[in-house]
């Protein structure tokens, strides 16, 4: 059908109810009138707000009123002809046309007879997003509104689908919203699913999506509502992810492309950031896409891949070596966050216990939203109890570790964080001095409490 012109017959009472058709008849020659009589005075905008010529103008300015006054007694199919006439004459008169574009087409398409006719509108409702785009721009988000609305009609087409999302994050994909990434990275799958491409493009599109969605979450780290909402979109593409998810399928996918192309630096850089986000760092391919990306494009954000791969040998001193490297030239917030993370952890596999408090405090000053250095200090704690001369074996390091569990609950409450958070506090609390043995030195459940060592923290006597 597509928004060519067509005859616009008030006649036409299957269209048009009687009260309706007399008040229509009545205001289009009013404003015909009035149009005629202000063409010469719209010269200088015709070219934009009310079409490119006079006749342009008089056609926009007749069906204006005619298309609001359907619009506000909410009869949409008699609003079509009017609206699309606007959309033909002066598609630069308002935004809020295209807006209420939706709606109006929705009830032309319920109200199609036969396939075809349903058919028709929906096409002239996807070349409604394409003229609002020429018109008003916002291409990302307008070609987002377009696949979604494609996808409520036609949700078998799948390629159709995925094709506009995609153009959608090719043109600009810091103006797509949380919602819309999450319904492109579904496409993504369904595609793929479909037989369209390979597995390779849900992992590519995992690493836009996650990327995309964590900017968000720095832009509103201030409002905690809104945190937990992107962090609940995230917990969303993980899920639908996570089929893909496992390490020995990355490597399955990845291995034989690494095979063909050891040294092209993209595919590199592709591997170890997917494998990096996903815990597989101690895979061999890990090691081997590392090693040869360093070699290749020696930088801040490769001796980080470095420091990540030796912590994942268990290389603890290296690992510091090239973090600490990396960190010199780090920029980025979130990369950051992550050096100063795997720092600490680095450090605590050394056993420097200090150190590695120290970098994983640095990690949550880096990013506030995070509990998981919290989770990493918490073991910190635990795994030093043999260093704490407390009179109990080095118990009293527990309750500082269940401390760190418990906020890092509070700082970021997302199911991930409680669910891990939950299992490490089940973990320590069986390992709670008992009670007699506590009384014996004098010490009572609920009272304050100094850990001694380098722990230093007060906290709050518990047993079991």
């Amino acid at each position: 059908m597509g928004i060519e012109e067509k005859k616009f017959n008030f006649n036409n009472t299957k269209t048009v109810n009687k009260p309706i058709q007399l008040l229509a008849m009545k205001k289009l020659k009013i404003v015909i009138v009035a149009a005629a009589a202000l063409s010469m005075s719209l010269a200088a905008s015709a070219q934009n707000k009310y079409g490119a010529t006079p006749d342009d103008s008089i056609a926009c300015i007749s069906n204006v009123s005619l298309y609001q006054e359907f619009y506000k007694q909410k009869a949409y199919t008699d609003c079509y002809e009017p609206w699309r006439q606007i959309i033909l004459h002066c598609p630069r008169f308002s935004k809020a046309v295209y807006q209420r574009g939706e709606r109006i087409m929705d009830a032309m398409i319920k109200s199609a007879t036969t396939e075809q006719e349903r058919e028709d509108y929906i096409q002239e409702l996807m070349a409604m997003y394409d003229t609002r785009i020429a018109n008003f721009g916002e291409e990302a988000k307008v070609l987002c509104m377009k696949a979604n609305t494609l996808s409520l009609y036609k949700p078998k087409a799948v390629k159709e689908i995925y094709d506009i999302y995609a153009a959608a994050v090719k043109a600009n994909v810091s103006e797509i919203d949380e919602n819309y990434i999450t319904l492109f990275f579904k496409a993504t799958v369904d595609y793929v699913q479909a037989g369209y491409a390979d597995a390779t493009l849900i992992i590519d599109n995992y690493d836009i999506a996650t990327t995309r969605l964590e900017e968000i979450v720095e832009q509103v780290v201030e409002d905690t509502l809104k945190v937990q909402k992107i962090s609940g979109y995230i917990n969303n593409v993980d899920a639908v992810f996570s089929p893909y998810a496992n390490c020995d399928q990355l490597v399955e996918i990845y291995q034989a492309k690494f095979n063909e192309n050891p040294n092209d630096v993209v595919l590199l850089r592709k591997i170890t950031d997917i494998m990096m986000r996903k815990g597989c760092t101690e895979s061999q391919l890990f090691f081997q896409a590392t090693e040869n990306l360093y070699n290749l494009e020696p930088s801040p954000s490769t001796a980080m891949r470095m420091g990540t791969m030796c912590y994942g040998k268990k290389q603890y001193a290296k690992a510091v070596e090239y973090v600490q490297d990396a960190i010199k030239g780090l920029t980025d917030k979130k990369d950051l966050y992550r050096a100063y993370l795997t720092l600490g952890m680095s450090y605590n596999g050394m056993n420097n216990y200090s150190q590695a408090r120290a970098s994983l405090l640095k990690a949550a000053e880096v990013d506030r939203t995070k509990g998981e250095p919290y989770i990493a200090l918490a073991q910190v704690y635990a795994s030093s109890y043999r260093s704490i001369d407390d009179g109990m074996g080095g118990r009293s390091a527990y309750w500082a570790a269940v401390d760190e569990c418990r906020h890092a609950k509070s700082v970021e409450p997302t199911e991930q964080i409680a669910n891990v958070a939950d299992r490490l506090i089940g973990t320590y609390a069986a390992y709670f001095p008992k009670k007699n043995d506590a009384f014996m030195l004098n010490l009572i459940d609920g009272q304050s409490y100094t850990v001694p060592g380098w722990i230093g923290k007060t906290t709050i006597i518990r047993t079991r």
